[in-house]
Formats: structure tokens, sequence, C-alpha cells
């Protein structure tokens, strides 16, 4: 007769997946779990639940406004300052004042425009996002919060979580600010109207297939030769600094 086989070897609490554990009555720490994959290599899981900022601004675009003050400088070196607000859904964007002395009580006013103006074109927005910039007073989140807007702040040295009012800011400059010399108060108030009809009204946008805030595609055309007919004029606004394409009337 041969010898009885040797019983398997009992397996160390360290080599049973803590689930199992725990059906063993071992209570395992959260130390413990994330030491032991750690030490054979192991990366985490990804976080299957989570949801990240993107993903929220994106699926609650509809109901989000977000607006900030930033600088600009005349060649003097004069500081400028302006205000706006832009829609995360439409991307439509809204200049609400400029001035070289931003206080609180100048901005008040602004906020109260801003609602009117929202009322008038029947806005669904929930949320406006702004930053802890200590001129958007407790009298300034008061006039939002009577129309039903909530306002958001973000958290301290996290642009990120007002990134589509810093990108458009970043657009304004690169395709404006930074073409234009801005000589006083008045002319940037001008440059800017113009700037805020051309990105409202003409301005392809990619995260909008290309359409405009308030301008919807036009349909396809269907036949081919007619591309070789069109007759598409160019119009320069701000002696050439933005150019727009139509078709001829």
């Amino acid at each position: 007769m041969g010898l009885p086989p040797d019983p398997p070897p009992a397996a160390s609490p360290r080599e049973v997946p803590p689930g199992e554990l725990a059906a063993l009555g071992i209570k395992v720490a959260a130390s413990t779990v994330w030491k032991i994959p750690r030490e054979h290599g192991i990366p985490p899981a990804p976080k299957r639940q989570s949801t990240t900022w993107a993903d929220f601004l994106r699926s609650q675009a509809a109901a989000l406004l977000a607006c900030d003050l930033f600088e600009t400088r005349t060649p003097t070196g004069a500081r400028m300052y302006v205000f706006a607000v832009i829609e995360h859904s439409t991307r439509r964007i809204r200049i609400l004042g400029a001035t070289a002395h931003p206080t609180a009580e100048w901005i008040v006013p602004l906020g109260r425009n801003l609602v009117m103006d929202l009322e008038d074109a029947g806005s669904n927005a929930r949320f406006l996002t702004r930053d802890r910039d200590a001129k958007c007073t407790a009298a300034f989140d008061a006039l939002p919060a009577d129309a039903g807007l909530k306002v958001v702040t973000t958290g301290i040295r996290m642009p990120r979580m007002n990134s589509l009012m810093e990108r458009w800011i970043q657009t304004c400059r690169r395709e404006l600010l930074d073409r234009t010399l801005i000589r006083n108060q008045s002319h940037l108030l001008y440059a800017l109207r113009e700037f805020e009809t051309f990105y409202n009204e003409h301005r392809p946008h990619r995260t909008l297939k290309q359409a405009a805030p308030l301008r919807a595609l036009p349909e396809p055309i269907s036949v081919p030769a007619h591309i070789g007919h069109m007759e598409v004029p160019r119009r320069d606004r701000l002696g050439g600094t933005l150019r727009e394409y139509r078709h001829a009337a």
C-alpha cells in the first residue's frame, strides 16, 4: 500500500482574498487590504462608480452658467477689468461690463442685468459658478438666488472647477485682446461687443459640431456641383482682426 497523500498546505491569511477572510470570521483592516496589493505590484482598481468633474459638467450643462472677472491692459500699462458670463450648454457668452476700477458696487448692477437678460431669454439655468473674488459679495449672490439660481463658488486654487469660463478668457485673449491695441475703456467695450457678436453668431465651435451658439448649421449641400458656383464674401470686423464668411445675398 502506498503512503496516504500529503494534506494540502494550509494557506496563510496573506494568501486568502480579503472577501474570503471575512467569510472565515477574520476582520481585515483597510490598511492591510491596501498594503497587500502594493507589495505584489498590483495597481489600484479604477474607480468605476466615480464621476469626474468634467463628466458632471457635461451631464449638467443645460443648468450651468459660469462667470469671471479678468484683467487686460492698454499699451500705456493701465489695467482694465472685464466681467463676463457663459452658458455651458450653448456656449453663449455675455459680456456684462468693463471698467478700470472694479468694485462690489460696480458688479451688483451687472448681476441685475444678467438676471433680467436670462429671464427675457427664457433660460433654464439653475447654477452659477464663480470664483472666490471678494468683489462678488452677498449682495451680488442674492440677485441670482432671487431668480432661482444657486451660486456655487469654486475651490481655492482650483481653476478647473470653472474651466469653461477660463477657456473662453483664453480664447478672448488669443483672438482679440492680444491682437488689438486697446486705447481706453470705451474702445475696450466696443471691441468686446464686436467679439461677443462674432462669437455668438458666427464663430464655429467644435463642441457644437461647428455651429455657433446663436446660429444653427444650414442643411448640407446635396449637389456637389453647386459648391463650385458659390459666392462667399468676407466681412471684416475690427479692421480684419475678426473675419466672417457668408453666402452672397
